[in-house]
Parts: structure tokens; C-alpha cells; sequence
């Protein structure tokens, strides 16, 4: 028998960068009944879908959806086009780069793994310099995080892109966007990559369930060499299916409904407008932490992110407590601290169905509790946060 919880008036705020806040247009969508994967009503809707994924990923090349999590996106993308002792290069960037790792080394592939702060993102001019070293272009595939959801670090793929050119190499680019799409500027095409993995529980405004590969030619060439075992992971028979608007597994029927109301608010948003709109909430929880005098994990303002903000606490204060004390007093869940920073950090989601008057709350709830968990702080940090709200638009 689960112990019943008492009633707290008003809504719960789920304020961490993942999964985040469900829109009621999606649920609803979601709500309706489930038709024949195999008819004609649903092969419309598959592509559809694919063609405005393509959209958000700015790309003209295939997108492949699994029922899945990002995990699975990651997993798909390296035993499509590697083979068993293939040389990659990662980055230690945090704690999501570091589990993309492991799900490699677990595969049977080399790892030449570059070790970080985790306050820091990838560096292209370190990815040139690896490249130009690797003589013999034993380097199969370069791994980065586009946006570090464990530290709040946005690394800069398409400088990346211009590191790998540079050295000629002729290394795949992979890069995860879980926390990204649809949150952050990004461009899969014009910045060469190979293969993006996404999921569905984040920018794309889903519960969690879908994994999403969009791939390059180059990507697809490499599944014809590539000997990492693979059945359920392989590209080859979602990519023939999908040209009749079906998959060769049953696929999740009422998240596809969801994702394609997502989709929709997406592109009637516009997607200019939706990262605009992320920048701008992202600046004022910012202005909120510099004013409240606590320090950010990313060291970098060119790697600030869009899409969550990830607070370190001073020594001897316990980030998980604080969090312990919000979600107690105030019905509100930050995210945790993961990995190297697990009591160090706190993270604020601001991704997704997200506006001006949640961020405001979430703030406020973030300062009281700060007040109430005994943190060194100067108040101030909601009003200065209030300051820029007021005073920028998006449109």
C-alpha cells in the first residue's frame, strides 16, 4: 500500500531542467485513443512528424525515433557506426558526458578520454590538437555534449565542427542535445554533425520515452562497415519503414500524438522566438544568482547555458539540504547536484513550457529558501531578476 501524502494546495513547481513541465495541449493530445500503428492515419502522421523534427533539428537529412531514453539515442548512435576497438574522443565536461562514456567503453570501443573541471566545456583547440596528433586516423568519432545538464555548460559544436575541419580529419561528429533541442540555437546540418542524439522529455516539452537520432550521409555510409552487434538499435530498418510512415517495432502511438503537438507549439512559437525567449529567462536567473553573491559552475560566460542554471553553494553548506528545505516549505523541485558536484550544486530548469511568471515564483521560492537553509546571500536576487523581465521582451 503507497502512504498517502497530505493535500498542498496549488500546483507542484517542477523546476528542474529535466523532464520538464508537460504542456496541458500535449497531454490532451496524449489523452486520445490509440488508432492502428499499421493504417493509413497514422503513416500521415510519422511523417509529419519526421519532417518537422527535421525542422528543429535544421536538418534536410533522416531523423529515427526509438522508443527509448537518451540513453538508448546514445547507445544507437555509436554501434550504427562503429565497430568493436574503434578509437573515440570524449571530454569530461560532466556527469552525462561521463555516462556516454561508460555506455561506449561497456560496447567495446577505445576511449581516449580527456579529463575536465566540470566547469569547463570542450575545447576546440584541444579537439585540433588530439586530431592532428592522430597520424594514422585511428580516431573514429569525436563525442561532446552540446549542453551539460549536470553543470550548466554549453559547449560550442560548431567551433567543434571547425576544429575537426581544420584537422582534416576524418573523425564523425556526435554530439547530445538532450537538454538542448528545442531550448538552444542549433544547427545539425550547417554545423556538420554526423549524428545528434536527443530525447523527448525536455526542449520537446514530452514526458520521457523517446530517444531520436538525426543522422548525416556520412553517419549512414558507416553503418555499412560498422561491427558493433545491433538489432534493436539499427538504423537500417527504421529508415525503410519510415518511408511508408511505419516502424518496425510497436511504436509508442499516444507519445507521438504528444510529440506532435509539441511540434506544433514549436513552430507557431517560432523557433527564433522560443530561444530567444530561453536566452532571456536564462539572463535573469542569472542576474538573480550574481545579485543573491553565489557563484555559477560554468567559469566561462561564453558557455553559459540556455537552458538551466547550475548554482554552487559555499563550503560547508549542502546544496541537496537546501533543495530538501524548497521542495518541504514550498512544493518546489530543483534539481540535483550529479557526480563530481552532488552536494555542491543546485540546478534551476528553465527549458521547455516555460514563462516569465514561473520563472518569478521559482525564484522566489529559490531566495526564501536560501534564507531559511542558513546560505551566505545578499537579498535582492528575485527583484534584479523582476528588473530584466520587466524590462526585455521577445517579441
Amino acid at each position: 500500500m503507497i502512504e498517502s501524502m497530505p493535500h498542498k494546495p496549488g500546483r507542484h513547481f517542477l523546476q528542474i531542467p529535466g523532464p520538464s513541465n508537460v504542456p496541458d495541449r500535449v497531454l490532451r493530445a496524449m489523452a486520445k485513443p490509440t488508432i492502428d500503428h499499421r493504417g493509413p492515419e497514422f503513416a500521415g502522421l510519422t511523417r509529419s512528424i519526421l519532417e518537422r523534427l527535421g525542422t528543429v533539428f535544421q536538418t534536410s537529412g533522416p531523423v529515427i525515433l526509438f522508443p527509448a531514453s537518451g540513453t538508448g539515442g546514445w547507445e544507437a548512435a555509436l554501434v550504427n557506426t562503429l565497430s568493436p576497438g574503434d578509437r573515440v574522443l570524449a571530454f569530461e565536461t560532466g556527469h552525462f558526458a561521463t555516462l556516454w562514456r561508460a555506455v561506449a567503453a561497456r560496447l567495446g570501443v577505445e576511449v581516449e578520454w580527456v579529463e575536465g573541471d566540470w566547469r569547463h566545456g570542450v575545447d576546440p583547440s584541444v579537439v585540433e590538437a588530439k586530431l592532428e596528433e592522430d597520424s594514422s586516423r585511428s580516431i573514429k568519432a569525436v563525442l561532446v555534449v552540446h549542453n551539460e545538464t549536470s553543470t550548466g555548460i554549453t559547449s560550442r559544436v560548431a567551433e567543434v565542427r571547425r576544429a575537426i575541419d581544420a584537422a582534416d580529419h576524418p573523425a564523425l561528429l556526435m554530439v547530445d542535445t538532450v537538454s538542448s533541442l528545442g531550448t538552444a540555437e542549433y544547427r545539425h546540418e550547417e554545423w556538420g554533425v554526423d549524428v545528434t542524439v536527443c530525447a523527448s522529455q525536455k526542449g520537446l516539452m514530452l514526458p520521457p520515452g523517446l530517444g531520436i537520432n538525426a543522422v548525416s550521409e556520412k553517419a549512414i555510409a558507416a553503418t555499412e562497415s560498422a561491427g558493433l552487434p545491433r538489432s534493436y538499435w539499427d538504423w537500417r530498418p527504421v529508415l525503410k519503414m519510415n518511408e511508408r510512415g511505419f516502424f518496425p517495432y510497436t511504436p509508442p502511438t499516444n507519445l507521438l500524438y504528444g510529440m506532435d503537438a509539441a511540434l506544433d507549439m514549436l513552430l507557431e512559437e517560432g523557433l527564433a522566438r522560443v530561444f530567444a525567449r530561453h536566452r532571456r529567462l536564462a539572463e535573469a536567473t542569472r542576474r538573480a544568482v550574481s545579485a543573491w553573491g553565489l557563484e555559477l559552475c560554468p567559469l566561462d560566460p561564453a558557455e553559459y547555458s540556455d537552458c538551466l542554471t547550475a548554482v554552487w553553494l559555499p563550503d560547508g553548506h549542502d546544496a541537496d539540504e537546501l533543495r530538501r528545505i524548497i521542495l518541504d516549505r514550498f512544493d518546489m523541485s530543483l534539481g540535483t547536484g550529479l557526480g563530481k558536484v552532488k552536494g555542491r550544486v543546485f540546478r534551476i530548469g528553465h527549458l521547455g513550457d516555460m514563462n516569465d511568471l514561473m520563472l518569478a515564483g521559482t525564484l522566489c521560492g529559490v531566495e526564501m529558501g536560501l534564507g531559511l537553509a542558513g546560505v551566505p546571500h545578499t537579498k535582492g536576487g528575485v527583484a534584479a531578476a523582476l528588473d530584466h523581465l520587466a524590462g526585455s521582451r521577445t517579441d
